[in-house]
């Protein structure tokens, strides 16, 4: 058997980037992917591809700021799947400037996106676990859950939160054999990264390599990006651990940039 044959996860921010890789790298190992995303062609183009691929996999349309679709997604995924095993909350945006440019609307927009959101697909998927006695929740933070950057002021205070909205999970999930725990990622060379170059260049006055050699990779032991595969081996570790041993904690993938 596969190690995840009959189990459905419900991954978040999934038609690109590192939760396109999760759901792709779920689906290999056997279970059911559910590409849950704002663009609904995006997710459905998913689906399909990993479908065509030899996995299992379907789309669902979500605002994770949005509780009727967040509540109504869920209770479709059940629908038809019958279960709810993983959920990986992954969705989130990042906007880059310091602290006293940002407007009330982009500091608000942040923070819902990344802890309203985890909050309202935690809520929903819950509801199933502690039925169904199982389950295991798995939040997207960053190694800006543990250290902070110029720039970054909402982002770094939404993955702040995120450990304590897990660790409070981890604890009243325990008596129904929930889990719940961080993966913390450095950074992964996605299209949302790929965007923060220039605009940290522009704002810090660097050159682009500079950006990258001397802010991203800077603390790191070897120079080097974390990969979407090392996030999603991170990620499918913590899904399939078997027992409460391991629940409210954090795992840093970052190539040493945060050590401890």
């Amino acid at each position: 058997m596969a190690r995840f044959d009959g189990k459905v996860a419900l991954v978040t921010g999934a038609a690109s980037g590192i939760g396109r890789g999760i759901a792709e790298a779920f689906a290999r190992e056997g279970g059911h992917a559910v590409i849950a995303d704002l663009n609904r062609d995006a997710a459905e183009a998913t689906a399909r591809a990993i479908n065509a691929a030899g996995g299992a996999a379907s789309a669902v349309a979500m605002d994770v700021t949005d509780e009727t679709q967040v509540d109504d997604g869920v209770e479709a995924i059940v629908a038809r799947t019958g279960r709810i095993d993983i959920l990986v909350s992954n969705a989130g945006i990042q906007i880059v400037k310091p602290v006293q440019e940002f407007s009330l609307a982009e500091w608000r927009k942040m923070l819902a996106i990344h802890l309203d959101g985890a909050f309202l697909t935690t809520r929903a998927c819950l509801r199933h676990m502690y039925a169904q006695k199982s389950g295991a929740i798995i939040y997207m933070g960053s190694v800006h859950s543990k250290e902070a950057s110029k720039l970054k002021a909402p982002y770094v205070t939404a993955k702040h939160g995120l450990m304590g909205l897990s660790k409070t999970v981890a604890k009243e999930g325990a008596a129904y054999n929930v889990r719940s725990n961080v993966v913390c990622p450095g950074f992964v060379r996605t299209p949302l990264v790929e965007k923060q170059i220039p605009e940290q260049a522009a704002t810090l006055g660097l050159t682009e390599e500079q950006v990258i050699r001397d802010v991203m990779l800077r603390d790191t032991v070897d120079a080097t990006f974390t990969t979407i595969e090392d996030v999603a081996e991170a990620v499918l570790y913590y899904a399939g651990f078997p027992t409460n041993a391991l629940t409210g904690q954090s795992m840093v993938v970052s190539h040493g940039w945060h050590m401890g």
